[in-house]
């Protein structure tokens, strides 16, 4: 009788740290793959699409991947991904922004076998990588401040009550505020009242728009973003728990997906770090070797998700825009904090300025010869850095 209640209890700890990944996830990005649909001209439908294809393709690598190495393995989309495409994506459809997926999933896939990852950061120090993430996301914090000027009653007790969660329950800190913000909006009557039918999400093929412009403005930033940001902390995490993954494999694997379910809607996939932390935990269980089955679980809920985004979203779709933006903010705040950190803390001061001035060029409006702000920080942090090293070399020769 008691193996057995430890059995079960073992089936509700994992079933708990795979749901609450889950949620995590999914409450922190929600805001920004819906406006950033919405901002390529997409409508409910298709953001309903791309949860689908997000769900099944995440949700079928982590089930696989952690049965398969029996390790708590699980794959997310890359929400700073999609806070790079939110800031990034203007000037391009949804056909071209398709095809930036595509060819980052490609990148993704090959890159594994022909560089060692780590390596990749010699040439683009990861600190740049931050610094650019740190100023296409500087705007999204202003303007959940900017809709306190448009929107006092809703956005001031949203950015409250943010606080107040993240000091107390920082795990679930935003569905606190998606909770408490939708129901003061209704009582605010910002909220039309319309009756939403039941309805299971559709697959939407979008058929990608290649150029060179989608390369340079879309999937190379996308493709740095989510291994700098993404893959590195999700290979560290794995490790800090003692995990040793065929990480080769694993990206590659998960890069092939991403191809595979890129035309759908699946923009970038990758290591989990954050979420992925809550199915490594003794609470999942006490043995390491058993935990994987929270990331099983995890892959289950994430194709549960999937089918049930279009209900979700169509209900997501009556909230108002101030809602929508404060929200996208307030979920940014975290990557903010962490994107800034990680710009300024290497040893080199050189390394250091030169992030600072891929933080000022991304944030700021400069778009010349048909290349945006974001490419043009990348370009000046290394000019920084190659003229810094100019200067070294002639110190190290006197």
């Amino acid at each position: 009788m008691k193996t057995v209640l430890q059995q079960v209890n073992s089936i509700i700890a994992a079933m708990s740290g795979g749901l609450v990944a889950v949620i995590v996830g999914f409450s922190s990005s929600l805001a920004l793959i819906y406006q950033l649909v919405i901002n390529l001209g997409g409508d409910a439908n298709l953001v309903a699409s791309w949860f689908l294809a997000l769900g099944i393709s995440m949700g079928i690598l982590s089930i696989a991947l952690s049965c398969y190495f029996r390790i708590p393995i699980l794959i997310a989309w890359s929400t700073p991904g999609a806070a790079l495409l939110l800031g990034n994506s203007q000037g391009f459809t949804l056909e071209q922004a398709v095809a930036g997926f595509i060819i980052c999933a490609i990148m993704l896939f090959i890159f594994p076998f022909l560089i060692p990852i780590n390596k990749i950061f010699k040439w683009i120090p990861p600190q740049l990588a931050s610094a650019m993430l740190a100023g296409i996301l500087l705007s999204f914090g202003v303007s959940v401040f900017e809709q306190m000027n448009l929107q006092p009653t809703l956005a001031i007790p949203m950015f409250v009550c943010y606080l107040l969660a993240k000091r107390f329950v920082p795990q679930w800190a935003l569905i606190i505020v998606i909770t408490s913000s939708v129901f003061l909006a209704w009582q605010l009557q910002l909220i039309k009242a319309e009756h939403i039918e039941w309805q299971w999400s559709e697959w939407q093929f979008i058929q990608p728009d290649f150029s060179l412009s989608v390369l340079v403005g879309i999937s190379l930033p996308l493709f740095i973003v989510t291994t700098a940001v993404q893959n590195l902390p999700g290979i560290a995490m794995l490790q800090s728990f003692g995990y040793q993954a065929p990480i080769k494999h694993i990206l590659s694997i998960t890069g092939l997906f991403n191809i595979v379910f890129a035309c759908f809607g699946s923009f970038a996939l990758n290591l989990a770090a954050i979420s992925a932390s809550i199915c490594m935990t003794e609470d999942v269980h006490k043995n390491p070797s058993n935990r994987y089955w929270a990331s099983v679980w995890g892959g289950i809920f994430y194709i549960i998700l999937g089918f049930f985004a279009a209900y979700i979203i169509a209900w997501f779709a009556l909230l108002p825009k101030s809602l929508i933006l404060t929200l996208a903010g307030l979920a940014l705040f975290g990557t903010i904090v962490h994107s800034l950190q990680h710009s300024v803390n290497s040893e080199s001061s050189q390394v250091n300025e030169a992030a600072v001035v891929t933080l000022l060029i991304t944030a700021s409006p400069l778009s010349l010869w048909g290349l945006n702000s974001v490419i043009w920080g990348l370009i000046g942090g290394l000019l920084v850095l190659f003229i810094q090293n100019i200067k070294l070399q002639k110190n190290k020769n006197r």
